[in-house]
């Protein structure tokens, strides 16, 4: 049943406090608490009913809370006669936590809504339990292992008359049921994941119902197989790399059985999903390998060694070999300490596959490793003729985002930053360590516009990295003299690691938070010590001039 159906029965005494958007939820069952932590006797979707003897003080109220909705319940309702009106620290608590809150008239007692509760939610599961459980069976012997997500759909299709779509977070159409009828336009599938994204990162619970050119659509969330969907994680650590399943269709009218069935369908994706990422642990492999060749300084003869097995992993029946491109990217996250690399590796093998091609294969011939916050993929490229040389083959760092950008910017909402990078197309194992290199520059010119998805090309480095070589020695040393040696004499006298320090405020982009967690300081030590730079150099690390200034002098150092 729905909590809005709590609400039609009169002889229940509800009065709604807060959580209007979410009475759509289903309730799967009731139950009766007055302990401050009742976690452990609930399972999900209960309606708790509480008389509020827990709360001593307001402070009681947000981990109450914060407990309930970690368990995904569906709403509280909290009893008037204890305490009379309900607290108002309680109501802020649940509209924080977006869960809906009652109030029960003190003439109500809860055995009253415990049985009315219970008397509804056992009729709807006798219904059509049969018919749900054959569902199910069926699905499970004919699913991922017999076909895909597209054999799953197709049974949507045929027993519920549900057309149906599964979506990668950049808005890729992954996989769709025989009766979908034509296949969703890029930009519906595009906007649809922005909707979903944004949808997640405000906290609501799917299925999330969009309403799209006259269409309404219900999102429901594909997570990972081994994890719990109610589980106590940062969502950001998941949420741009999650598929999504769109239906045609408004859930919000769906009895609890549907809406089980929908979430098995989830489930068995999942799996999937979970399949393919494991397909992918050889390929990260390989690049972590040669990442870690280029990095050390390993003879090219041993990188090309290690491309030489890559290649045919990645490209298959390739005769000659191939070109191959690097792409940097970092994700970065406001606030909180949040692991990048991991989430910028699984958003560059979505980004990197074009976005008009149908099934999650052509991710196969990417490899990408991380290292800290960073995620770097090398892409093969076919090599191409001689007569094809007076133009750049390969990815294009404005293409790469033009379809993806909306979407991921939704995920990232207003606390988050996706930078990319794109070197030129080199041709042997020489020129990778340079294309790495070029790479890192382009992202950290992509990291210095706004917006929360920027991406460079090697094309638009900035010239010194072109120049340098060819800057006269006395010219190198007086303008590196002037710069950097108060700095040296300063750390001589006082051991005050000002030059690592500044090399790592520069490779953070001038982010206090990042760098001082790299450089295990409390950010006033930061500051203090870029304070002393400043003061000792004449010059504003807060000025884009001067902080080229310093990355120059240190390159040339």
């Amino acid at each position: 049943m729905r909590l809005r159906a709590l609400l039609d029965t009169d002889a229940l005494g509800l009065r709604l406090l807060g959580g209007e958007d979410e009475l759509d939820r289903s309730v799967r069952g009731v139950m009766t608490t007055d302990l401050r932590d009742p976690s452990r006797y609930l399972s999900g979707g209960e309606l708790v009913l509480t008389g509020l003897a827990w709360r001593r003080d307001a402070h009681d109220s947000e981990p109450f809370v914060r407990i309930l909705v970690q368990a995904g319940v569906a709403a509280l309702a909290a009893g008037e006669a204890e305490l009379g009106d309900v607290p108002d620290d309680l109501v802020l608590a649940c509209a924080r936590h977006r869960l809906p809150l009652f109030a029960v008239h003190e003439s109500v007692a809860f055995a009253t809504i415990t049985e009315h509760v219970v008397r509804q939610v056992s009729g709807e599961r006798a219904g059509d339990l049969a018919a749900v459980v054959d569902r199910h069976r069926r699905m499970m012997t004919s699913g991922p292992a017999g076909g895909g997500p597209d054999v799953v759909l197709d049974l949507l299709g045929s027993d519920l008359d549900l057309r149906a779509w599964v979506l990668s977070p950049t808005g890729r159409l992954i996989a769709g049921s025989e009766g979908a009828g034509p296949a969703l336009p890029a930009d519906t599938c595009a906007r649809l994941a922005a909707e979903h994204l944004a949808a997640t990162r405000t906290g609501r619970r799917g299925p999330h119902r969009v309403l799209l050119n006259g269409t309404t659509y219900s999102l429901f969330p594909i997570r990972s197989s081994g994890r719990a969907p109610q589980a106590p994680r940062d969502v950001r650590q998941s949420v741009l790399s999650d598929w999504l399943l769109a239906v045609e269709a408004d859930a919000g009218d769906w009895p609890g059985e549907r809406l089980d069935l929908l979430q098995g369908v989830t489930q068995l994706i999942a799996v999937e999903r979970d399949r393919r990422d494991a397909a992918r642990t050889v390929r990260r492999r390989l690049a972590q390998e040669v990442l870690e060749l280029v990095q050390t300084g390993a003879a090219p003869a041993e990188i090309a060694a290690r491309l030489r097995v890559a290649a045919p992993v990645l490209l298959p029946g390739l005769g000659a070999a191939p070109h191959w491109q690097v792409v940097v990217a970092r994700v970065e996250w406001e606030g909180e300490q949040v692991e990048g690399g991991p989430v910028a590796q699984s958003l560059l093998e979505e980004v990197l596959v074009d976005p008009l091609a149908t099934g999650p294969e052509p991710s196969d011939r990417i490899a990408v490793a991380h290292t800290g916050d960073e995620a770097i993929a090398l892409v093969p490229l076919p090599a191409v003729s001689s007569e094809h040389d007076g133009s750049e083959a390969g990815l294009l760092a404005d293409a790469l985002l033009q379809s993806v950008r909306e979407p991921l910017s939704a995920g990232l909402n207003d606390d988050g930053r996706l930078t990319l990078g794109v070197s030129a197309a080199v041709h042997s194992a020489e020129g990778l360590r340079g294309a790495l290199e070029e790479a890192r520059h382009a992202r950290r010119v992509a990291a210095a516009r706004t917006g929360r998805v920027c991406a460079a090309g090697h094309q638009e480095l900035a010239s010194h990295v072109l120049l340098l070589p060819f800057v006269p020695d006395d010219v190198r040393r007086a303008f590196t003299a002037r710069l950097l040696d108060p700095l040296t004499d300063y750390d001589r006298r006082h051991r005050a690691e000002l030059i690592p320090t500044l090399e790592a405020f520069l490779d953070c982009d001038g982010s206090w938070t990042r760098c001082a967690t790299r450089l295990h300081l409390h950010v006033n030590t930061l500051r203090y010590r870029v304070g002393r730079i400043e003061q000792l150099t004449g010059r504003d690390l807060s000025r884009l001039e001067d902080k080229l200034d310093f990355f120059l002098a240190l390159r040339m150092s």
